[in-house]
């Protein structure tokens, strides 16, 4: 007998399969409206996506433009749209509704799916029709027996989802207010935590707090009657047990394999977040019936630019460190010093840090002690770190040690005003690579574009960068950069290019580099005709297989010769991808340097592209070198340095026919 594949995941759910399976297309699939017009739509639905809500004051096609507009870091911010939109969707398996308006014909979406719900539903459509806005509250009695049939229901997945969702329901038509707080954002395990809880009934319907329940252990049983909006607070204290987990997210608790990441608890997966460790349970009486809700234990303070806030409690070390630098690169066999930063999670800690390391490198001393007097101070003892005398990847890790216990964890805070704060323990790491790498020229002018780190990398192997404003580019103002690169998407961001694109051609054609990093087809300014020297035309051809397979195409142009010797081992151990929006047509007298596809795909030959102009050179990459260098790939650094170089080799020859 065969074995099932992923039978594992059958303990905890049981298997299903959709009725329909749909694919949105427009009329732009077909090439055209006129193709599109004259096309079968036999097996097409059609639906109006420009639907208005009312009680929104909006409608669904402007609500998308918003989101869209939301997506920053791409730049997708769109003008709204409004008025009926009609939106295709194709059938690809299952049976074709007879009423091509309604894509859910024949697909039981009521109370009546789940054994015993009819009832439920009845009361809930009931009170869905006579919804009373002025006094929600008028709604309590049904809500309440709602919830006591559906908690004799024994499907316990809907019994579970549909009690959470309906005791919300009734928290807001009760205006009841039920939180817990305290007044610090994190602790420690076996640390003791002030918890205070603020409850609020604003109804004049009876319901009492009989208890509450910390973290499962019971810390208060005095049954208090609710009264119409008086405020009801107590604080309490508990003790955090020193086996409870650091608060991370789950999915990152564990180094995962390529593509995958390693979950040990199944019941986990799917998740948006880490359920949180502490949480009050409050059990609540109303009209008799016993409601239990739970709230996660949150921070809760006050800023005078921003008034109440709110950000989750979280269980952290007593101590973390970090690596200041995430790849740090050995050009040659110099020592560098290595900062770490510790950082205290608790008043007087003390301790040791260290660093761990392959063999072939060597550190001036194995630790370091530290003592920390205050929580969120920090110190930052450094090493020294000599590398191996030729080419070698290693992960150097930071230990913290404190009471017999090893901390190898970077703490993370996320936080931004449109999302609450979140910490995440991240391995406390980085990679360090030892390069044979030879380079020409030494000083490059960088652009800014959408942003990127390869400056910093490129700073790592000796090259001086500077960062170079559009505004201040002039006729002459280039000229003393051995290369001037631009990053990724900068004649998509940077609509002054549009009035210095002669200067940085110029730059060129008297003998300069050029480097022009990816750019999304078209997204430029109007003024653009054309951002290089000679036609170019990039598509939306890219590798998104890092491993997919790489033939060097050019074998005797400069960019794999010089000062670099790159052969197809410099295309291993690369990063989330080879490149994106590769060119598809360009000029004679550009030369395709490489040859690569995804598997099933059509062979592209514009991943990078070179170009002689006047005296200087022009290159066009794809390649994804702003994964590649911040990720250290040695392969990616050695074929950035030809690019950087090219030319170069001429004017080595000519200084030393000179000398």
């Amino acid at each position: 007998m065969t074995p099932l594949p992923f039978r594992d995941r059958l303990e905890n759910t049981d298997t299903w399969q959709p009725k329909r399976l749909f694919f949105n297309t427009s009329w732009w699939f077909y090439g055209s409206r006129e193709k599109f017009e004259q096309a079968d739509k036999s097996r097409l639905l059609n639906v109006d996506i420009g639907t208005y809500y009312p009680i929104l004051g909006m409608s669904n096609n402007e609500i998308a433009s918003l989101a869209s507009s939301q997506h920053l870091c791409q730049g997708f911010g769109r003008i709204s749209s409004r008025g009926s939109e009609e939106e295709y969707l194709e059938l690809l398996k299952g049976d074709l509704p007879e009423n091509k308006e309604n894509l859910f014909e024949g697909i039981n979406t009521t109370w009546t799916r789940v054994e015993g719900g009819k009832g439920i539903g009845a009361i809930l459509n009931k009170v869905e029709a006579e919804f009373n806005f002025k006094d929600p509250s008028v709604h309590l009695p049904d809500l309440v027996m709602a919830y006591q049939l559906l908690q004799k229901i024994e499907d316990t997945h809907w019994r579970d989802l549909k009690s959470k969702e309906l005791k919300a329901i009734i928290e807001e038509v009760a205006g009841l207010h039920l939180e817990a707080f305290t007044d610090q954002a994190y602790s420690n395990p076996g640390e003791s935590i002030k918890v205070s809880l603020e409850v609020v009934n604003r109804s004049n319907k009876k319901i009492s707090l009989e208890s509450v329940f910390l973290n499962g252990e019971s810390k208060f049983n005095e049954p208090v009657n609710l009264k119409d909006n008086e405020l009801f607070q107590k604080e309490l204290s508990i003790v955090i047990p020193k086996t409870t987990e650091y608060t991370s997210p789950y999915w990152l608790m564990e180094k995962g394999t390529l593509g995958t990441y390693k979950v040990p608890d199944p019941e986990l997966i799917g998740k948006p977040e880490t359920p949180r460790a502490f949480g009050a349970t409050f059990n609540l009486s109303i009209d008799g019936v016993k409601i239990p809700i739970t709230k996660d234990i949150s921070f809760k303070y006050g800023k005078p630019d921003k008034g109440e806030i709110y950000q989750p409690f979280e269980i952290v070390p007593k101590a973390t460190s970090r690596l200041q630098d995430k790849v740090i690169i050995f050009s040659d066999g110099t020592p560098k010093q290595i900062p770490v930063t510790v950082k205290a999670h608790k008043d007087n800690v003390s301790g040791s840090v260290s660093l761990k390391i392959g063999k072939d490198w060597i550190l001036d001393t194995p630790s370091q002690s530290f003592n920390i007097e205050k929580k969120g101070d920090e110190q930052i003892p450094v090493f020294t770190l000599s590398p191996p005398t030729s080419e070698n990847e290693a992960y150097l890790t930071s230990v913290v040690q404190i009471e017999g216990e090893e901390i190898s964890k970077e703490l993370v805070t996320i936080a931004y005003d449109h999302i609450p704060t979140q910490t995440v323990l991240m391995p406390s790491e980085a990679k360090v690579v030892r390069l044979d790498i030879h380079k020409a020229g030494q000083n490059i002018g960088y652009i800014m574009g959408a942003g990127d780190d390869v400056p910093t990398s490129l700073e790592q192997i000796g090259y001086t960068v500077h960062m170079i404003d559009p505004v201040d580019i002039n006729e002459n103002s280039l000229n003393k950069y051995d290369a001037v690169v631009l990053g990724i998407r900068a004649y998509n961001v940077l609509n002054e290019l549009s009035f210095k694109q002669r200067y940085i051609l110029d730059y060129a054609k008297d003998g300069g580099t050029v480097i022009v990093q990816y750019n999304t087809a078209g997204r430029w300014a109007d003024q653009f005709e054309q951002i290089a020297p000679y036609d170019l035309q990039i598509s939306r051809d890219r590798v998104t297989n890092e491993n997919s397979e790489v033939k060097i195409i050019a074998k005797d142009n400069d960019l794999v010769n010089y000062p670099n010797k790159i052969t197809s081992d410099d295309f291993k151990g690369w990063v989330q991808e080879r490149g994106l929006y590769f060119p598809d047509k360009w000029s004679k007298e550009f030369t395709p340097i490489l040859e690569m596809h995804d598997e099933g795909e059509k062979t592209t030959k514009g991943s990078l592209l070179v170009a002689p102009y006047g005296e200087g050179h022009y290159i066009y990459t794809g390649l994804s070198f702003f994964r590649e260098l911040p990720a250290g790939v040695p392969g990616a650094y050695k074929l950035f340095s030809n690019m950087l170089s090219i030319g170069k080799d001429n004017l080595v020859k000519k200084e030393q026919i000179k000398g």
